[in-house]
């Protein structure tokens, strides 16, 4: 396997010093002292629960070939030493993305950033060597250490960007540098940091502020906040924009949508051609983020055949609309797992998708939780989920946390299964509840900890 970097290049690219580091090559870069790839360089920052300069000797002990710390936090062999570590870490990144000569995007959005992220992946693995942010690495660490970990020989680099408060996207993408900012849609996820949806918008714009001269953004263009984007695209110099969407006039539209429990089809009209488009996904949120990637392809050189027979193979990741199917093939238990984040608008395109789904020989049962970080329109944007709710179709409906109250209360006493405020106490009673044949969709913000359910349902529905 070639290497990433030599100890020295990092040196050179730090400033840092060596202390008794034997060996040279460095295969892989990890912030995690179990799991360490081959000469690794285990970096010790700092994080909200642990701090790395705590596991340094774990990590030597385990294979690394040098840990890099920050000055007077660890001392001994082996050490690469730095003012900070974190910063450190963002020097090895910026001569990763200095030296490199891949097409490089950035995908931010307030729903299906990572999704779209996959779907990009899928598109450039078919036409050359990808590097791809892995599962929701997308914040101040998540994204050096992506980028430091992309190989020099790439030739498609693409990297997810979160935030939860204005001022985070802007130096991430200044990091990235990529030449296509895509920017999925804007929602309320962290409406509370943020006082509305036009606050959103300004900051997922940030992205523009790293796009390289002559770069290109692709925008979602089903979200009022469209013109928001277009003008601070404008304001930051962006010349070339492009769209995509159901509505007419976009760049890249999306016509003749058909969906099924399992896969989708569509018409994407381009520049006069049309192209047939099927997923082995439901949902008209995926038919989206499959054409962004066809999109970025194109502008990419990747041709649009070549993307569409890639995204044949396009589907949910876990937590995030993967369809599991446990039991007998004449009557399963269907579980869709959307427990890893929610906003209004991702519950809105998930119970579509759900309105449209069967169940195998049982009955519809949704699990869903909080919506977080709305601030003072939580309870408002809560209850404004109940006709998407009722017409669902669901005959069991379990409500977890303090937030789902409103809809509670909206949904009233009748409708409403069970309500309780974490998911430990109402955990059991669904799993009482739920027998083959049923069709269950769990949705929540990951802090809610849906995901349990989701593993306990594993545990019990899945057999021997």
């Amino acid at each position: 396997m070639a290497h990433l970097f030599t100890v020295q290049a990092l040196l050179a690219a730090t400033g840092g010093r060596a202390e008794a580091v034997t060996g040279d090559a460095i295969g892989s870069i990890s912030i995690d002292s179990r799991e360490l790839g081959p000469d690794a360089l285990f970096v010790a920052i700092k994080g909200d629960r642990f701090d790395g300069h705590d596991f340094v000797e774990t990590a030597l002990k385990n294979g690394a070939v040098a840990a890099l710390v920050s000055e007077g936090r660890s001392e001994g062999p082996g050490r690469i030493v730095v003012p900070d570590a974190l910063q450190g870490l963002r020097d090895i990144a910026i001569a990763s993305r200095e030296r490199s000569r891949a097409v490089v995007v950035g995908v931010t959005g307030s729903v299906g950033k990572t999704t779209t992220k996959e779907a990009i992946r899928m598109v450039f693995e078919a036409a050359g060597q990808t590097h791809a942010s892995i599962k929701s690495f997308n914040n101040h660490w998540g994204v050096p250490l992506m980028l430091a970990r992309m190989p020099e020989a790439t030739q498609f680099g693409v990297f997810e960007m979160g935030m939860n408060a204005p001022d985070e996207i802007r130096p991430l993408s200044q990091l990235v540098r990529p030449h296509i900012a895509v920017i999925t849609n804007v929602a309320a996820a962290h409406l509370e940091a943020f006082g509305s949806l036009e606050g959103i918008a300004a900051a997922k714009a940030e992205i523009f502020e790293g796009l390289e001269p002559g770069g290109t953004a692709v925008l979602n263009a089903d979200h009022p906040q469209l013109q928001v984007l277009l003008d601070a695209a404008a304001a930051a110099g962006v010349a070339n924009v492009i769209t995509y969407g159901f509505g007419r006039g976009c760049d890249w539209q999306i016509v003749d949508v058909q969906s099924a429990a399992d896969h989708s089809f569509a018409t994407v009209l381009h520049g006069g051609d049309r192209h047939a488009l099927a997923l082995a996904v439901p949902g008209r949120h995926m038919l989206a983020n499959a054409v962004a990637a066809m999109a970025v392809g194109y502008i990419a050189g990747v041709e649009p055949d070549v993307a569409l027979r890639a995204l044949a193979g396009f589907g949910a990741q876990p937590g995030r609309g993967q369809r599991l199917v446990f039991g007998p093939a004449d009557k399963p238990l269907v579980l869709t797992d959307e427990s890893y984040n929610a906003n209004t608008a991702s519950m809105g395109a998930a119970l579509d998708v759900f309105t449209e789904q069967k169940a195998p020989g049982g009955r519809k049962v949704l699990i869903l939780g909080d919506m977080l970080e709305l601030g003072a329109q939580g309870p408002a944007l809560h209850a404004s989920l109940k006709n998407a709710v009722i017409g669902s179709g669901a005959e069991r409906i379990y409500l977890v946390g303090t937030g789902m109250a409103a809809l509670a209360e909206a949904l009233g006493a009748g409708r409403v299964t069970a309500h309780a405020n974490t998911t430990a106490d109402i955990a059991d009673i669904v799993l009482g509840d739920l027998a083959y044949g049923d069709a269950v969709m769990i949705k929540g913000s990951n802090g809610v900890g849906l995901s349990g359910i989701v593993e306990k349902i594993r545990s019990k529905f899945s057999g021997p």
